[in-house]
């Protein structure tokens, strides 16, 4: 593995945290740890790893992407305009399936590489927590390296784990398969969750720093058993049932449950209007600069056409909090993925909605640039316990679920208003689906649009669900050619090359990860 022996740099710190201004640099080597308190380092990694969802934290986005811009593409969201100001390059490695030039070290996708220093910072926090008998930190630190693990099998599938974040003690770790990095992930969180209950009242507990929940460590708990309910599902068609069954039962036994109504995971570490860097990072790389002026990406990113559709088919309410109507036409309208056709232009084609395109009131996914980003939605949580209901995985009511999943998203995208017409018609009430979990899954889709592109992805690689359309500009005509996961940096194969290639040669194209059966 590349030696990490860079700098993580901090977005913001918060007034909570001494009023301090500054940009903070963490340590990522574990060679020579920080003597930051870990308090400090918290905000920090916490800021970075909703950024790695949202816009990348290397480099400028639509260069190293993000988690969120990659399924966005592929998990059936975004096309473009083809005369918008960023048409030739936006996303066009995803546009293209150009999996081998994303490995690229120079105009790639750093994701390997980025969560890696992640999880570097949060094994940081997680050794001098424990040195110094804080495990409140150290459970924290334990939960958020298991979500990172389980993003990187993800997208890669094999990844180092145990002689992983060794820094110059251990430059060429040893891979992993991906399933066992799952459960060593999992396990992971269930020992970080222990570490929260043990955790003494004499010893540091997160507050204000905790940008996530602020310190709220039965939000963290929930929040913990949540990101393992989604690691199990996403095992559903492994035909591992005995150790998903074992995993569930420790889930129950454990009893704090799952995020539920109002219960989002959403990082806030004081986002300032009007400056630049300081902002909400989907508002100013996606819709409006510190200044004011639409972003190249707002003026060149559109709804797909299969999307529009799919909300028009549903009478959905939200379609119209998420998108301006186009200029030229008056009409929603999207774009087949991949399309040169200049008929879908910027003006006969509709951008994202914000505040300033509906009368200063909120947009679907922009609302204010001081708004909080997601990293896991509440109806996320409770799509995901609908589906583990209509599994009889957990117990509680499929439906119940599904609804408050549905109101929730409504909610959260402006659109609550129109629940009650919504809900009732058959082609969304559960009831009357042939296909329950089709129904949940499709609604998750909707629910998830812009949020949370890399959920979608991945439900579609487990599920095939919706029918997303192949991009038109893929190099083969046949509909099943898609990516299934990505190949291994340049760095990797450079500082790691015997490891690398006892993993065998990769086609992204036939060799899926070990959950995507």
């Amino acid at each position: 593995m590349k030696k990490f022996i860079t700098y993580i740099t901090a977005v913001i710190v918060t007034a909570a945290l001494a009023s301090c201004s500054k940009f903070l640099d963490v340590n990522e080597n574990p060679n020579a740890p920080s003597d930051v308190p870990v308090e400090q380092i918290l905000p920090n990694v916490l800021v970075s790893s909703v950024n790695i969802e949202i816009i990348g934290i290397s480099n400028s986005p639509g260069v190293s992407g993000s988690l969120n811009q990659l399924g966005s593409v592929w998990g059936g969201y975004w096309a473009k305009a083809t005369d918008g100001p960023s048409a030739a390059s936006l996303f066009l490695l995803e546009e293209t399936y150009a999996v081998e030039a994303m490995a690229s070290d120079r105009d790639g996708r750093n994701f390997w590489e980025d969560i890696y220093k992640i999880l570097t910072n949060y094994r940081n926090i997680e050794t001098k927590a424990s040195q110094e008998g804080h495990l409140a930190y150290a459970g924290v630190a334990k939960i958020m390296q298991g979500w990172h693990f389980m993003r990187l099998v993800d997208l890669y599938n094999n990844v180092p784990f145990e002689e992983a974040l060794q820094g110059t003690d251990n430059a060429t770790p040893a891979f992993e398969d991906g399933q066992t990095v799952y459960e060593k992930s999992v396990n992971l969180i269930t020992n970080g969750i222990a570490d929260i209950k043990n955790a003494t009242p004499l010893s540091k507990h997160p507050a204000a720093d905790d940008i996530l929940f602020k310190g709220d460590m039965a939000r963290w708990i929930k929040f913990a058993n949540t990101v393992k309910l989604r690691a199990l599902l996403r095992q559903s068609q492994t035909g591992n049932a005995n150790y998903i069954d074992a995993e569930l039962a420790k889930i129950a036994a454990e009893g704090s449950g799952f995020l539920s109504v109002g219960e989002s995971a959403q990082v806030n570490p004081g986002y300032t209007d009007g400056t630049a860097g300081l902002q909400n990072p989907l508002w100013e790389t996606y819709y409006r600069t510190a200044v004011g002026a639409l972003t190249p990406a707002y003026n060149t990113i559109r709804p797909t056409a299969f999307l529009v559709s799919e909300y028009k088919r549903l009478n959905d309410p939200r379609l119209e909090k998420l998108y301006a109507r186009a200029q030229a036409t008056g009409e929603y309208t999207g774009v087949p993925l991949g399309t040169e056709d200049g008929a879908f232009s910027m003006a006969n084609t509709s951008p994202f909605l914000g505040p300033q395109e509906n009368g200063g009131q909120p947009g679907a996914l922009f609302k204010r640039s001081t708004q909080s980003s997601v990293l896991l939605g509440s109806f996320e949580s409770l799509f995901l316990q609908a589906e583990a209901a209509e599994r009889g995985w957990i117990s509680g009511n499929t439906k119940d679920f599904y609804n408050l999943g549905v109101q929730e998203s409504l909610k959260y995208m402006e659109a609550v208003a129109g629940y009650a017409d919504y809900i009732i018609q058959n082609e969304v009430d559960l009831d009357q689906a042939a296909d329950k979990i089709e129904r949940i899954i499709e609604q998750k889709w909707l629910s998830l649009n812009t949020i949370n592109g890399f959920e979608a992805w991945n439900d579609y690689r487990r599920l095939g669900i919706p029918a997303i359309p192949q991009s038109l500009r893929s190099p083969s005509a046949d509909p099943a050619y898609r990516p299934l996961r990505l190949t291994y940096r340049k760095s990797e194969l450079t500082g790691n090359g015997e490891e690398v290639a006892k993993q065998g040669n990769i086609d992204p194209f036939t060799a899926s990860v070990f959950w995507d059966k």
